[in-house]
């Protein structure tokens, strides 16, 4: 089977500016590619959020409070309930102070995947590794 990995970066902050979402988007809509392709063809995409990016992550926003937006926090949960692949840059959390604990978890809708704190050079891997990168 030929497979095909897409790489979704997303470096801008959930607020403001539906970029964030619209990369999770992006990424969700794997599961209908398929149709596309050729037989014995698949995708396999991962998200990777790097810089003001992995302030996506963080549970309980309070951006309806704050800019009176709803929060990506659902969608991140979502992305992690289909088992898509998703990857938060460990020195970027570091930078800013984000205790891992903090991070959206998706256990609570019963989905098997995690966000993966990773090194930046794991995250150049899978960008080195893909065929298409899509940067949001």
């Amino acid at each position: 089977m030929s497979m095909i990995d897409l790489a979704f970066i997303i470096q801008r902050p959930p607020y403001k500016s539906e970029t964030s979402t619209l990369g999770l988007t992006h990424a969700i809509s794997y599961q209908v590619v398929d149709m596309f392709l050729d037989d014995g063809q698949g995708v396999i995409p991962k998200v990777c959020f790097i810089g003001e990016g992995v302030f996506n992550c963080i549970s309980e926003h309070k951006s309806m409070e704050n800019y009176g937006v709803t929060s990506i926090e659902s969608h991140v949960k979502n992305s992690l309930l289909v088992d898509l692949d998703m990857y938060v840059c460990k020195e970027d959390i570091d930078r800013f102070g984000i205790p891992e604990n903090r991070l959206v978890d998706a256990e609570d809708m019963g989905a098997d995947k995690k966000l993966q704190i990773v090194p930046f050079s794991e995250i150049q891997n899978i960008l080195n590794n893909s065929k298409h990168i899509f940067i949001f």
